[in-house]
C-alpha cells in the first residue's frame, strides 16, 4: 500500500493509495447478492457488488505539529468535531474544533487545550487552555485533572460537548492510588450566538456527570468514547463502570439528556461484563442504519462488539472477527467507529508481524469494512490508516505508538482519524498526526 505524506505544508509523494490491494481482491471475488439486500435492509445504498468501484479513494498522512524531533512538545488525546457556521447567522464554512493535551509519562497529561481551524484541518490555531478542565488540588497534596476528552457538536442546543473524566497526580506522575473517578465535562458555545462578545466563543463551567449507583463506587466514565446524539437532544453513550478496584468492570449503554448546560442520567441498560483482567474498556458508540453498534476494549487479546436497537439493550458481545470466522488479536487498546453512509468501518490495532515487539501492538492503526449483519470485518477490506515508522521487531523502543485516537467526519467528501503518537522508551516524543481519508462517494451522514 502506499500513501501520500504531507507534512508541514510540503507533500512527499510516496504514491497514492487509491483502493488498497483488500479493495481489489474484494472487488474481484463480488459479494453475492444476499449481502447486497442486507445492507439495503440497513439504509446503506450501496452495497459491494462485482466491479464496483471503491468508496475509499485514497489517504493522507499529515503531521499537524511536529514533537519526535524534540522541536516541539508531545501532544495527545486529539479529538476534534465539526462545527458549523458560526455567529447568529451561521454564515461561513464549519471549523474544526480539536480538542487536546500534551504528554510527558505514562498517563501523565498537562491540562485540556483546545485548537480550532476554519480551512479544514490545513491550518490551525495555537492551543489554548481550557480553565474549566485543568487541574485542581486534592487532598494529601495531589491535583486532580482532566483526560481523555472527547468534544462533540450538539445541534439542538447548539453547543460543544467536551466529555471527559478525571484523574489524579502526585508529583509528576500517575497515581498509582486512584480515589473514585467519574466522568467531567465543559461546554463550549459561540459567544456571538450566546449573545457574548468574545469571537472565540465561552467555556462553561466544570460539571460532574453525576450517577449514583453503587456499582460505580470506584468508577464509572465514558473516557475516549465515541456518543450518538439523537433528534431530541439527548445522548447516547457508554459507561465502563466497578464498584472495586479489584474486580473487573462491566459495560452498559447510557441515555442522558441535554439542555446545552446540564447532562443528566435518564436510564441505564442491562450491564455486558467480561471477567478477564478489568473486564470491559473504553467503549464507544455509533448508529448505522437504524440500529447502534457498540465495541470494547478489553484484556483477553480480544475487543468486543454487540449491537443494538435503542442502545441501551445489547445483544451477546462476540469476539472481533474476520469473516471467516478468526478471530483478531488485540492488546487491550480501543477501536472506533467510522461511518460512512454506505458502509461501516472500523479503526483498530491488531497483531502482526511486523509489530510483535511493539508494546500493546499499537501500530500501525489500520481500517476494515464491518458486515453490520455478522458482526465480523471484511477481511478483503482492510488497509493501514496510519503506518508503522520504524522497526516493530528489533528496534521496537524507537516506534512511535498510536493507541489513543479519534475519528471525525469532516465532510460529505472527507473523514480523518487523528492520534498523538509518542515514544515511551525514547524520550517521551511523538509527532501530532491526522490521516485524511477521501471518499469516493459523498458520506451523507454529513451536511
Amino acid at each position: 500500500m502506499k500513501f501520500v505524506d504531507r507534512d508541514g505544508g510540503k507533500v512527499e509523494r510516496r504514491a497514492v493509495l487509491a483502493g488498497g490491494l483488500g479493495a481489489v481482491a474484494a472487488a474481484m471475488i463480488g459479494t453475492g447478492g444476499d449481502a447486497a439486500e442486507a445492507a439495503a435492509r440497513e439504509g446503506a445504498a450501496v452495497a459491494k457488488k462485482e466491479n464496483a468501484e471503491p468508496l475509499i479513494a485514497g489517504v493522507e498522512k499529515v503531521t499537524l505539529r511536529r514533537g519526535r524531533d524534540g522541536s516541539g512538545p508531545t501532544w495527545f488525546h486529539p479529538r476534534a468535531t465539526m462545527v458549523p457556521g458560526l455567529g447568529t447567522s451561521g454564515a461561513g464554512g464549519p471549523t474544526a474544533f480539536m480538542t487536546l493535551q500534551t504528554i510527558s509519562g505514562s498517563d501523565y497529561f498537562g491540562p485540556v487545550q483546545w485548537s480550532t481551524s476554519k480551512d479544514l484541518g490545513k491550518t490551525w490555531t495555537d492551543p489554548q487552555p481550557v480553565a474549566a478542565l485543568g487541574r485542581v488540588p486534592a487532598a494529601d497534596g495531589a491535583e486532580e485533572g482532566v483526560c481523555d476528552v472527547v468534544p462533540e457538536w450538539h445541534a439542538k442546543t447548539k453547543t460543544v460537548l467536551a466529555l471527559g473524566h478525571n484523574v489524579f497526580y502526585k508529583g509528576p506522575k500517575f497515581s498509582a492510588d486512584q480515589p473514585p473517578r467519574h466522568p467531567v465535562y465543559a461546554v463550549w458555545r459561540d459567544g456571538e450566538s450566546s449573545g457574548g462578545r468574545s469571537s472565540g466563543g465561552e467555556w462553561g463551567e466544570r460539571r460532574v456527570l453525576e450517577w449514583n449507583d453503587p456499582r460505580g463506587a470506584y468508577i464509572y466514565t465514558n473516557n475516549c468514547g465515541q456518543r450518538v446524539n439523537l433528534p431530541d437532544g439527548d445522548v447516547l453513550l457508554a459507561f465502563t463502570f466497578g464498584a472495586d478496584k479489584k474486580k473487573a468492570r462491566a459495560v452498559a449503554g447510557v441515555r442522558c439528556a441535554f439542555d446545552g448546560e446540564r447532562l443528566r442520567v435518564r436510564e441505564v441498560g442491562p450491564p455486558i461484563t467480561n471477567d478477564r483482567g478489568r473486564g470491559l474498556l473504553e467503549p464507544s458508540l455509533t448508529k448505522f442504519g437504524e440500529r447502534f453498534f457498540l465495541t470494547m476494549r478489553a484484556e483477553d487479546e480480544r475487543g468486543y462488539v454487540a449491537e443494538s436497537h435503542d442502545g441501551l439493550n445489547w445483544t451477546t458481545k462476540q469476539a472481533w472477527a474476520w469473516d471467516d470466522g478468526e478471530e483478531l488479536a488485540m492488546s487491550t487498546t480501543q477501536q472506533h467507529w467510522l461511518t460512512h453512509s454506505d458502509a461501516l468501518y472500523l479503526v483498530y490495532t491488531r497483531r502482526d508481524a511486523s509489530n510483535v515487539n511493539v508494546v500493546r501492538r499499537r501500530t500501525p492503526l489500520w481500517m476494515a469494512e464491518v458486515d453490520p449483519q455478522t458482526l465480523r470485518l471484511k477481511r478483503a477490506t482492510e488497509r493501514v490508516v496510519l503506518p508503522l515508522v520504524g522497526d516493530g521487531v528489533n528496534d521496537a523502543d524507537r516506534v512511535a505508538i498510536m493507541g489513543n485516537f479519534h475519528v471525525t467526519n469532516a465532510s460529505p467528501e472527507e473523514s480523518w482519524v487523528t492520534v498523538g503518537e509518542w515514544q515511551p522508551k525514547n524520550g517521551i516524543r511523538g509527532d501530532l498526526l491526522m490521516a485524511r481519508i477521501r471518499w469516493a462517494k459523498p458520506n451523507r451522514l454529513v451536511s
